[in-house]
């Protein structure tokens, strides 16, 4: 096990190495730089020259990409063109709130999208089922900015039952100790900023989980109809079991691996997806960071929150592996 663990994540090496290549090269051949981009309507020729000198634009882009991996190297992504922070400490600060939001996510989409398609499947070509299949169909085929934006007019503007933005009320104080609100809260012992956290996770979180929870749906619903006949099954129901203990002992869990596979795809595809939900309810995470990076052509912040998600990406992926070998002990990982 510690061995696949250590051959995983020297394969790190050579992905980052890649896509840091690409991501590089990428950002700058896109239209306008930096310079244009933070001068504005004063950018005269002059302006861009020296904006362009003070961060080493104006450098072969060969040695810009050297002195790039050398800083890579030590962890360090440069400095925000337009925050004027350093990168890394910039991301670190907001990466708390955008694994809240996909936690909170990935647990709508799992509490909701297991069961929907445990049951479609026990009620094969009822209505159950039908239902299920068309919800799945029309959860992947909303996108997420679209969805967002009905969910914040129906429930925040017409019902005024959750917030619109942010994750915390702006008049509300707390001390952030690790910058997740929720664990924040609890250290303080301040249930009100708790549960104002919560309210503020509702809208983003379903938003951004409902694409997963249909995907979760369909491939639950798959597995377990696959399961269903398989002759383990059958004679466990001859054998008089319970209803009850044959789908929790030998269904569920026998259904289980893909079910997983999909869980921890999503699960990083969910930082991706969190760009365009953070935008939409201001959640100022990594998401939200890189939109504003992309608009701004804020070269260091691209490059170093697309490498930093990448990272825990493959970390992600990393994770559903090693699970295989304790939810199915057929499996070994060598």
């Amino acid at each position: 096990m510690l061995k696949f663990i250590i051959r995983r994540l020297l394969l790190l090496i050579p992905i980052l190495l890649g896509l840091s290549f690409l991501l590089f090269f990428w950002v700058r051949a896109l239209p306008g730089g930096p310079a244009t981009a933070l001068l504005g309507e004063r950018a005269t020729p002059e302006r861009v020259a020296q904006v362009n000198a003070l961060y080493g634009f104006d450098k072969p882009v060969l040695e810009q990409y050297v002195k790039y991996l050398g800083r890579i190297a030590r962890l360090e992504f440069g400095q925000s063109i337009t925050l004027r922070k350093d990168v890394t400490d910039e991301l670190f600060r907001r990466f708390p709130a955008t694994i809240e939001l996909a936690v909170a996510a990935m647990t709508f989409a799992i509490c909701v999208g297991v069961p929907l398609g445990f049951a479609a499947a026990k009620r094969e070509r009822s209505w159950v089922d039908n239902t299920a299949v068309i919800a799945s169909l029309a959860g992947v085929s909303i996108p997420v900015f679209f969805l967002a934006q009905i969910l914040k007019w129906i429930f925040a503007l017409k019902l005024n039952w959750f917030p619109t933005i942010g994750r915390l009320q702006p008049t509300r104080e707390l001390e952030h100790v690790t910058n997740f609100n929720i664990i924040d809260s609890v250290i303080a012992m301040d249930m009100g900023a708790l549960g104002d956290t919560l309210k503020h996770l509702v809208l983003p979180g379903i938003a951004l989980g409902t694409i997963p929870l249909a995907i979760i749906a369909r491939i639950t619903r798959a597995s377990v109809l696959e399961v269903l006949n398989e002759d383990y099954v059958r004679t466990a129901r001859a054998k008089g079991m319970s209803r009850s203990v044959i789908d929790r002992r030998h269904v569920l869990r026998n259904a289980l691996l893909p079910i997983v596979t999909v869980v921890g795809l999503q699960t990083g595809l969910l930082l991706s997806g969190a760009v365009l939900t953070e935008t939409v309810f201001a959640w100022g995470g990594i998401g939200q960071l890189i939109s504003g990076a992309v608009l701004d052509k804020d070269y260091p912040i691209i490059q170093g929150g697309v490498l930093f998600l990448a990272v825990v990406f493959v970390l992600v992926n990393l994770t559903v592996d090693v699970l295989y070998a304790v939810i199915d002990p057929r499996i070994r990982v060598h």
